[in-house]
């Protein structure tokens, strides 16, 4: 059978696949981009179902310096909006407008919490000096989009007296890269206040990224269209610069000593090298590496043993709910972007401890005790809940509304319940049971106008992304983390034991986002760019 060669070969469509593809094509490297699904974008994705859009992964974007600079130097046009976001607790709702809205963020935490006044002004003192942190590592555009040789002034002007800010504060951002939860308690005594402060975050996440979530609200939009929109526009960008991309295509093996990939119809692709942006833990499970040198066998078979024995990030349960009631019934008691808890008692134990002891003692635990365990996790959580049509109307049939609503969700709750064949029967009772703690507390209007209903798991992630544990952000953040997790270092994350093969994307770098996938995805290309015609 005869050999396809290529120049580079990506694989994963997700945003950071689709990135780098994209400069490689510019760069007149003959390039494809190999994906498993049938469409492009990964956790970057709108989808519709009976006339209403819904986003499949990420609900809005922030630029961090990074989206915007790329679209313009790819030369992409992109129709946005903002993304306001609200915040509630309870019945109480506050409409984020700006900087100034931090201070009524206090004044709602002290309403909430009046005996921990002190305590609410020492964090929200500590989220204002994060915020600054923010405005000097975001403030300007990602030198990695701009054209230093030519654009001089960009160089002399703003670079060069940035980087003396830039540098001083990434030291003081390592100061609080510590798990959110620490940090909180040395600050915090009134656990119910910390968790309402920290519970909608991924278990052990930095305090630095945790805390300058005020910063990101203020910084998030969203393509008109759907945030799909934005792969949309990078993989038409990919053919116009003259890439392929195969899709419906599941590679199955990986020849790194011969620069091979071979895909499940049996069908072999050669490359001179190769930008994995895909989930890592496939990568080396399905890597051979027989005729390699012994010092780079060595490197990857340590990075394998890193790789396969670490857990994905958490995961989310999302129900997309189709109601017959106008957008503006939701618009006057929230924006599109909403971050709601139903109770101030915040989750506690539920979500540690109690879950821990529910897994552990499964086979002694019955549906009931099961479901009882959901009922008490669902009325203290935290939910994020976007409405597309409040930020682009035409998302939605007219008079009518889409409701998303997520919550972060244990992968191994979900696995064992399959393993027990109640999976379906399990995502149902979620489903309702979500629609009534909304429905009892800020959206009434979701008792009676729901008229459809269905929701993915963190096992409908795996399945779709290929993301170990259904994980939504990169890697769990524990003490051994196997990829790069400091900003100064993010240059490296693209490496790979395999000199002509490069990582990229959400599972390249933690803590991860889009932006992040995209700047991997840049510099993954710049690298494999440098590679010649021959081979190693």
């Amino acid at each position: 059978m005869s050999k396809k060669k290529y120049d580079t070969i990506v694989v994963g469509g997700g945003i950071a696949g689709l990135t780098s593809a994209a400069y490689l094509a510019r760069s007149k490297k003959k390039v494809l981009l190999i994906e498993k699904n049938e469409t492009c974008g990964g956790l970057v994705n709108t989808f519709e179902h009976n006339g209403f859009y819904f986003d499949a992964g990420v609900r809005a974007l922030e630029d961090a310096g990074i989206i915007f600079p790329m679209l313009n130097d790819l030369d992409i046009s992109l129709e946005t909006v903002k993304s306001p976001v609200s915040v509630g607790i309870e019945k109480e709702v506050l409409n984020i407008e700006g900087i100034d809205s931090l201070m009524d963020y206090r004044d709602l935490l002290v309403r909430m919490y009046p005996q921990s006044e002190k305590e609410v002004d020492s964090i929200i003192k500590i989220i204002r000096k994060v915020m600054k942190y923010m405005d000097v590592l975001y403030g300007i555009e990602n030198p990695m989009f701009k054209d230093l040789k030519r654009d001089t002034g960009f160089v002399f002007k703003t670079l060069l007296p940035w980087l003396p800010r830039f540098l001083l504060t990434l030291g003081k951002i390592n100061k609080m890269n510590v798990p959110v939860e620490s940090y909180l308690e040395k600050i915090i005594e009134n656990t119910s206040l910390r968790d309402i402060i920290a519970q909608h975050f991924f278990k052990n996440t930095p305090a630095f990224f945790a805390l300058s979530y005020f910063s990101l609200y203020l910084d998030y939009f969203y393509p008109k269209g759907g945030v799909g929109k934005l792969a949309e526009v990078v993989k038409d960008k990919v053919i116009e610069y003259g890439g392929e991309i195969l899709t419906g295509t599941r590679i199955t093996e990986v020849f790194a000593d011969r620069c091979q990939i071979r895909d499940e119809n049996g069908n072999f692709y050669e490359y001179n090298s190769l930008v994995w942006a895909a989930d890592l833990k496939t990568f080396y499970s399905i890597t051979k590496t027989a005729n390699l040198d012994p010092r780079t066998k060595d490197k990857f078979e340590e990075a394998k043993r890193q790789f396969l024995n670490c857990r994905g990030g958490d995961s989310v349960f999302s129900v997309f709910l189709e109601v017959d009631e106008p957008l503006e019934s939701f618009r006057k008691i929230a924006y599109g972007h909403f971050f709601y808890t139903p109770s101030r008692t915040g989750l506690g134990e539920t979500h540690k401890r109690e879950l821990n002891l529910l897994l552990g003692n499964w086979k002694d635990k019955g549906k009931e005790e099961v479901l009882n365990w959901v009922d008490k996790f669902l009325n203290l959580n935290t939910y994020e809940i976007s409405i597309p049509g409040l930020k682009d109307p035409q998302m939605v049939p007219k008079g009518k509304t889409g409701v998303i609503i997520s919550l972060l969700a244990e992968y191994d709750l979900f696995e064992k319940v399959r393993k027990d064949g109640w999976y379906d029967e399990f995502k149902s009772e979620l489903e309702k049971r979500i629609v009534k703690v909304i429905s009892n507390s800020i959206y009434p209007m979701l008792k009676e106008k729901v008229t459809a209903s269905f929701s993915f798991s963190p096992l409908s992630i795996q399945e779709r992304v290929g993301t170990s544990e259904g994980a939504i952000t990169g890697w769990a953040f524990e003490k051994h983390m196997p990829v790069i997790n400091k900003i100064a270092s993010a240059g490296k994350a693209v490496l790979t034991p395999i000199p002509n093969i490069f990582q990229a994307g959400q599972w390249a770098y933690s803590p991860a986002g889009v932006p992040m996938s995209i700047l991997t995805g840049k510099i993954a290309a710049e690298k494999a760019t440098k590679i010649g015609k021959s081979k190693f």
